[in-house]
């Protein structure tokens, strides 16, 4: 499951909790480990990171902020923390969920970002690392500084036809042309959808149910209802999108078009305001648009 280098950098990572007697094994341990692991440290430069601007400040940190047990106390048990098993726990997860094979130290680097309290991801913050980053270059090979060359050319199509109107249909524009009709049968659920999206914040509703029963049709029912004015004031003024994954995926087929892609199309939505964006079929997000071999997908990008 895991790989022999990423076996090696939580070895590391263990012998020098061991030699420094440090009680717990942290994240930071895992992240200094993974400084010399091969597939973290090509990620990492790819991505303009100076490995020594890294390496420390992560060993002064641990350093001085893990606590130690004493000599005296002779032999002891070194034990990794719950955010360390959270990391590796969510690596193996979603290379599971990917259908890959091994779970390599680049992997673990991504699983990393989703710590948000933790000392490591302010580190990679400071050194102008972000997750996206990382991501480009796991799933299509390009590096930061050819992605920032391409958002010159990528914003350069969007000014011909938006990604909303290319990979979207507009539910509410449907609704006010007459081509939805009234929801049936699902007030329940539509309410309780109604509910949860006019919260401030976990604010993301999953529609779950076997095919046919009608998911899809209460987004459509709720972009009616807006358009019928019948919703809350929070999100009246909603516009409902309902993302055509599809024709995101039609004719990729060169490394970096799916990410330009979805990067674009959620450019678009962060600029519309009051933007609900419906996927249809969401399990088929994970594995989408993912690299031969990789495991950076849809899911992971979003």
């Amino acid at each position: 499951m895991l790989d022999k280098h990423l076996e090696h950098s939580l070895s590391q990572a263990y012998k020098h909790a061991s030699w420094k007697r440090h009680e717990f094994m942290t994240v930071e341990h895992l992240l200094l480990a993974l400084l010399s692991n091969q597939s973290t440290a090509e990620v990492l430069q790819a991505c303009g990171v100076s490995l020594e601007d890294l390496r420390q400040p992560l060993e002064k940190f641990i350093d001085d902020t893990t606590p130690s047990v004493a000599e005296s106390q002779g032999d002891y048990e070194v034990q990794p923390t719950l955010g360390f098993q959270r990391v590796l726990q969510r690596a193996v997860f979603h290379v599971q969920s990917s259908g890959k094979g091994e779970v390599s130290g680049a992997n673990v680097l991504v699983a990393i970002f989703s710590e948000t309290d933790s000392q490591s991801v302010y580190l990679l913050d400071s050194v102008d690392v972000e997750r996206v980053d990382i991501v480009n270059y796991l799933s299509h090979g390009v590096s930061k500084s050819e992605m920032e060359g391409s958002e010159s050319t990528i914003e350069g199509e969007g000014e011909e036809t938006s990604h909303l109107v290319k990979y979207t249909t507009d539910l509410n524009a449907e609704a006010r042309l007459g081509r939805i009709d009234p929801l049936v049968g699902r007030g329940d659920e539509l309410e309780r959808l109604v509910q949860v999206l006019s919260r401030r914040r976990k604010n993301n509703p999953l529609l779950v149910g076997d095919a046919g029963v009608g998911k899809t049709a209460i987004a459509e029912g709720l972009a009616y209802q807006i358009e019928q004015g019948n919703v809350p004031q929070v999100i009246a003024n909603s516009q409902v999108f309902s993302l055509d994954m599809g024709a995101l995926l039609a004719g990729t087929k060169y490394r970096g078009d799916f990410e330009k892609r979805l990067k674009g199309l959620l450019s678009d939505i962060e600029k519309t305001p009051n933007a609900v964006l419906f996927i249809d079929e969401i399990h088929t997000i994970i594995g989408a648009g993912a690299a031969s071999g990789g495991s950076m997908d849809a899911s992971n990008l979003l």
